[in-house]
């Protein structure tokens, strides 16, 4: 099974940069979008049936335009799961589930912490979504949670280590992604590339993706039961719709 999670920064504005074209290229069976910024009713989704992916789910924000989540999957789901049932979550649009016999997806799109209220918002998001997902890992063993994490783990995902006063490489959000790992799940692209050092997102300002100034901030962290069905991970940096590029997991099920 290949799974791509990839946050788009406007659907609408990557289906006008040949998104469609990548996808049917790409080929996973499912991808996990994050920052579609539009609801389903916004989009003509006769285009993504017909390229490939006749089941597709929504999960958009409150707020028109901004945030949200989808999952466009080949085959059908089991179940699909729209948020997290957690209200000062779900009215922002970052979690959406898919359930299939032997793994269950999920995207996520973690709040970024711009300022000061929205890094409150951001740290009580996560431990709200740790506690969720303690829960859910008791239901539901075999879980991949895909999407763009807002936070990078180690030094070498970062172009500059020195930035440790900036919300994404803050020391209370490393210690957070390490106990989130530690607490059960494998960061997949890590597991199988130690020692590289790649980006998934770059700043639009001061031609940092030009330069490959980066951050990894996307990642697929698969369940510890599904450990020994990891067959690849990988970053698909040339992908161009967006500040972000695609990430991909390739599991042996």
């Amino acid at each position: 099974m290949k799974i791509i999670s990839y946050n788009v920064n406007g659907i609408r504005a990557a289906l006008k940069k040949g998104f469609l074209d990548w996808l049917q290229a790409a080929n996973p069976d499912v991808i996990c979008i994050q920052e579609t910024k539009a609801h389903k009713e916004q989009i003509d989704v006769s285009e993504i049936e017909n390229a490939g992916y006749p089941y597709h789910y929504w999960f958009s924000a409150q707020k028109k335009g901004y945030s949200s989540v989808a999952i466009f999957c080949k085959e059908k789901p089991n179940h699909i799961e729209y948020g997290t049932g957690i209200e000062t979550m779900d009215f922002e649009g970052r979690n959406l589930r898919v359930d299939f016999d032997e793994v269950s997806i999920m995207s996520l799109y973690l709040p970024s912490g711009t300022n000061l209220d929205r890094l409150n918002f951001k740290l009580t998001y996560m431990d709200e979504f740790q506690a969720y997902i303690n829960q859910l890992k008791q239901e539901i063993p075999n879980l991949v949670i895909c999407g763009d994490y807002n936070i990078c783990h180690e030094e070498i995902d970062i172009h500059n280590p020195k930035m440790k006063g900036v919300s994404g490489f803050l020391p209370e959000e490393r210690q957070w992604i390490g106990s989130f790992i530690d607490s059960g799940f494998i960061d997949s692209y890590r597991y199988l590339n130690q020692g590289v050092q790649e980006f998934s997102w770059w700043s639009y300002r001061a031609n940092a993706r030009a330069n490959n100034k980066g951050w990894r901030l996307d990642y697929a962290m698969v369940s510890e039961p599904l450990k020994d069905k990891i067959a690849r991970a990988y970053i698909l940096t040339e992908a161009k719709h967006s500040d972000h590029c695609p990430i991909a997991l390739e599991l042996d099920i």
